[in-house]
C-alpha cells in the first residue's frame, strides 16, 4: 500500500491518537507520542512539513510491529477510513 507522500508530522501524530498515542513532550522539533495500549511503547516523530518516505516507514513499521498487525493495514486504519 501506497504511503502518503504530504504527510506532515502534526498530521502523523493526530492519526496515531487513534491507536491511544498521546504527545508525552517536544524538544526542539521532534515529538514524543507515548501509548499504553498493548504495553508501553514509544515513538518519536520529526514536526517536519513533510516527513521523509523512509522515516515514516520507520514509524510506522515499528507501530505496527508494537500492535502486531502489518504495516499495511496501519496504514488502512490510520489514513483510508
Amino acid at each position: 500500500m501506497r504511503l502518503p507522500r504530504d504527510l506532515s508530522g502534526e498530521r502523523l501524530a493526530a492519526a496515531l491518537k487513534k491507536l491511544g498515542y498521546s504527545m508525552t513532550r517536544q524538544t526542539g522539533s521532534h515529538m514524543r507520542l507515548s501509548t499504553f495500549e498493548g504495553g508501553e511503547h514509544h515513538i518519536t516523530i520529526p514536526d517536519h512539513k513533510e516527513l521523509r518516505l523512509g522515516t515514516l516507514n520507520a514509524i510506522l513499521n515499528d507501530v505496527a510491529e508494537h500492535h502486531k498487525i502489518s504495516r499495511d493495514e496501519l496504514v488502512e486504519l490510520l489514513f483510508h477510513k
